[in-house]
Formats: structure tokens, sequence, C-alpha cells
């Protein structure tokens, strides 16, 4: 099993070339069995979920080709489905739930094992079954699957009013891509608005479907008969950005991170200014970048924050800001409102020397802290960012062990690191 040994205490300087977002290439694949044509996508992040997913896809029927450069891929599903997501490639990926609202609308029966992922906490698909049954769909979940099927007779699903109990991003997805198919207008309220969700819907339009309103809490889609194929560029990870913002406000230094998108980041960018650091867009000949420029955590004061949905601080940065936390200036509370179990990186930075006292959904830290090296444990995707970010900071060495977490979300990031001055190399156990 992979791991990362981090010697700490290196500046950042260069530039990154910030990869495609996972959220969004994933769904833009399931997109891609809502049509016989052939679909076309470019800059998909080379990630263990991509791999799954591409996997769960050809189990599927579906021919999938690597093409060109820059992560393109080519779909093509002309040929007959097989509307199964087995429970074998579904368990790592919770993503694969995104397979149900496409094969329903594309072939009126599906049948999706219950997702895995990583261990954050409880993230119920109760709102995607409610959505569609709404839409006409008949639901039953048994034997760890859900098995969803059109009434006899019906064809299509229909169009409905829907109001989901509460945000979700992968609920608005699976929803948006079934409606794009169904018969007459859907109405998608307390729609999830984040980036991701509205770069799914300008590709969903670009093969044909009518949707408006993306990017805000109320998605309207007026259904058509057939989508066709199209080409789209999976749009920058804003994750990714964020979190090398994040480490080389810690580490100090200055560097430019090309195709991020200040406007997808407001909430991390405002903290970070508040915290001392320089972000600043530039317009690049490849488009929009941010140059971030920070003296070090010695200079910067920590910062108070809680986690909400789009377009308030993401959940997928609390831990690696948390990091920063511990070694800017000053006392900091963060408390997390979306997942009930997104702390457990908490006791690995305590390992390092961090100060952080949990109670309930709020951590106390204190600041300033002289993080050393030692042997910390991955133990979900953001919580492996987290302690990269700790751990090039810290004095001496430290291992990383179980980054196959950290594969599953970001393209190379060892690579990307080292490249910018980081000292930091993959070992083999």
């Amino acid at each position: 099993m992979d791991k990362l040994l981090i010697r700490g205490g290196r500046r950042l300087q260069g530039e990154v070339v910030i990869s495609g977002a996972k959220n969004a290439a994933l769904p833009e694949m399931c997109a891609a069995l809502l049509t016989t044509d052939p679909v076309r996508l470019t800059n998909v992040p080379r990630l263990q979920d991509v791999a799954t997913m591409r996997r769960l896809l050809q189990s599927m029927g579906m021919d999938v080709q690597t093409v060109g450069e820059r992560g393109g891929m080519r779909f093509h599903c002309a040929g007959p489905l097989e509307p199964r997501a087995p429970y074998e490639l579904v368990k790592t990926m919770r993503a694969s739930i995104l397979a149900l609202g496409p094969l329903l609308a594309r072939l009126g029966h599906a049948s999706v094992s219950l997702p895995g992922g990583c261990a954050i906490g409880q993230r119920p698909v109760d709102q995607h079954i409610s959505g569609l049954r709404a839409m006409g769909a008949e639901i039953e979940v048994a034997h760890g699957y859900i098995q969803a099927r059109l009434p006899a007779g019906r064809q299509r699903l229909q169009g409905a009013r829907i109001t989901t109990d509460m945000i979700t991003v992968t609920g608005t997805e699976n929803l948006l891509m079934a409606a794009t198919l169904a018969e007459g207008e859907t109405v998608l309220e307390n729609a999830a608005q984040e980036p991701e969700v509205a770069d799914l819907a300008e590709m969903l339009i670009r093969m044909g479907a009518r949707i408006e309103g993306h990017g805000s809490s109320r998605i309207r889609v007026q259904g058509v008969q057939r989508l066709h194929g199209c080409e789209h560029a999976v749009v920058a990870d804003r994750i990714e950005a964020g979190t090398f913002a994040v480490a080389v406000a810690a580490t100090g230094g200055d560097v430019l991170l090309r195709h991020a998108r200040a406007e997808h980041l407001g909430a991390v960018l405002e903290k970070l200014r508040e915290a001392g650091v320089r972000v600043q867009e530039e317009n690049t000949p490849e488009g929009s970048a941010l140059r971030v420029q920070s003296e070090g955590a010695a200079h910067l004061k920590a910062q108070n924050f809680r986690t909400s949905e789009y377009p308030g601080f993401p959940t997928d940065m609390q831990a690696q800001f948390m990091a920063l936390n511990c070694v800017a200036q000053g006392h900091s509370a963060v408390t997390e409102t979306i997942f009930e179990n997104r702390f457990m990186h908490v006791n690995e930075l305590a390992r390092l020397g961090a100060r952080i006292h949990v109670e309930g959904r709020t951590a106390d830290i204190d600041g300033a802290a002289s993080l050393t090296g030692a042997t910390v444990m991955a133990t979900d995707l953001r919580a492996s960012a987290s302690l990269v970010i700790a751990a090039l900071v810290a004095e001496g060495q430290t291992r990383v062990d179980r980054i196959y977490h950290l594969d599953r979300g970001y393209d190379q990031m060892e690579e990307k690191l080292r490249a910018i001055g980081a000292d930091i190399e993959r070992v083999s156990a």
C-alpha cells in the first residue's frame, strides 16, 4: 500500500495546473448513458474514482476510450446496455448512484447497489428515490439494491415539481439527468447550486436538453424525446485549487494556480484574505488563474468558519483550512454542519502537535502550534489533504499512510507539490 513521505519546512514557488473537477467529471460520465451518440469529455482528472466509474460504465456495455491529450475520454453506448450497477464496483464510490437517473430515463428500468465511499457520515439516497417516484417511477429497495422501473405501459418518466427535504448535490444531478428525457416540465426546488451542477447542466444543454435556472435553487427542465452527443470540457476543480491555496498559505510562498476560478471559491478566498494571504485573479493565455502569496503561517491570523451548502464555506475544504488554523496565530472555532462524522482528521493532526478540542460539531483550535513529523493515517479524502498540508509545515519527516483516499480525489498531488518545491515522495510498502 502506497504512502507519502514528507519533509516539512519548504516554501512553495511556481505554477500548478488545476485539474478537472472529480465532482463534475463523474456525473458527466454518467450523462453519456442518456444518448446512443458518442460523447467526448476533455479535462477529465486521472483519479481512482474516475477509473472506477469507467469500469462501472464498461460493465454495463458502454464503450469507453481514452482519446487525445488533456484527459480526453470518449463514451459510446449505441448497443444493448445492462442497467445494473453491482455492489463490487459501487462499494467504494458513492457517485455510482448517478447511474440510476440516466438508466431509468433511457431504458425504463435500473438496478443500482446502495453506494459506499468515504466514512464521513450518513449520506442517504432517499432524496433521489422520492424525486424519481414523483416522476412516476416504481422503486423498491431490497437486498442492498435500488430496483427502479417505469409502470407497465409507461414509456417515459413524467415531469413533476420536486422539492427535496435537504440540499443534495448528487440528488440534484440525478434528478436533473432523469428530467431531460421525461415527458413535460420538471421543476427542481431547493436544488444544489454548486458549480459542478451548473457544469453538468451546460453539458446536457450541449446534448440538446432544455434547462433553465442551473446555478440557482430552482431548475426548470423541459423534457425532450432524445439527446445527442457532444464535446465538453470538465470545469476546473475548485477544491483542488482551494487545497493548494491553503498549502501555500501555510508554508509561505508564491504560486500561480492555472485554471482556478475565483468565482467558484468565494467563501474560501474571503477567509484566506482575512487571514492575511494575498490572492489575486490573473488572466493567462490558457484562461483564468489565481496567484496566491503568503509569508507563512507565523504571519497569518486563524479564522472562525462554519461549513454550509454552496455558496457557503465548503465542507470539502474544512479539514484543509483546519490544518492552516492549527499553525496560524490565535484561537479559532470550526463548525461542521454538513456531515456528522467529518472530524476524523483531528486525532491525526494531534499526532503532529496540533491543539484541537472537539465538542459536538465544533472544533476549538489553539493556533501557533509547533508541528513535528510523525506517522499519521488518512481516514478519508479531504482528511488526507489536511495531513499533507500539516506535514508540509511540520519539522522533520511525516509519513502519511492509506493515501488511496487521496488518490480518489487529487490528480497526482505529490508530483504537483514536488514541482513547486515540496520535499515529498510516494513510496510503496
